[in-house]
C-alpha cells in the first residue's frame, strides 16, 4: 500500500444522478415520503418528523418528483 492524496475514485459515486449505485432511490424515496406523511397523520408533527420531512423533501428536489402527484 502506497500513500495518495487523490480521493478513492472506487468509495464515490454519482449521488446526484437518479439511478446510481441502486437502481431504485426515485421508488423508494416516495415510499419514504408516503410512510411519513402517514406517521405525522397519526403522531403528530414531532421535531424528529419534521427534520426527516425535510430530508425526503430536498431528495424528492433532487429526483424532480412533484409532491402534488404523489
Amino acid at each position: 500500500m502506497w500513500l495518495s492524496s487523490k480521493r478513492p475514485r472506487r468509495l464515490n459515486y454519482a449521488v446526484n444522478k437518479i439511478a446510481a449505485k441502486s437502481w431504485n432511490k426515485v421508488s423508494n424515496s416516495i415510499k419514504s415520503y408516503k410512510k411519513l406523511l402517514e406517521r405525522v397523520e397519526f403522531e403528530w408533527k414531532t421535531k424528529w418528523l419534521e427534520n426527516a420531512l425535510k430530508f425526503t423533501e430536498a431528495k424528492l428536489k433532487k429526483y424532480w418528483i412533484n409532491k402534488q402527484k404523489i
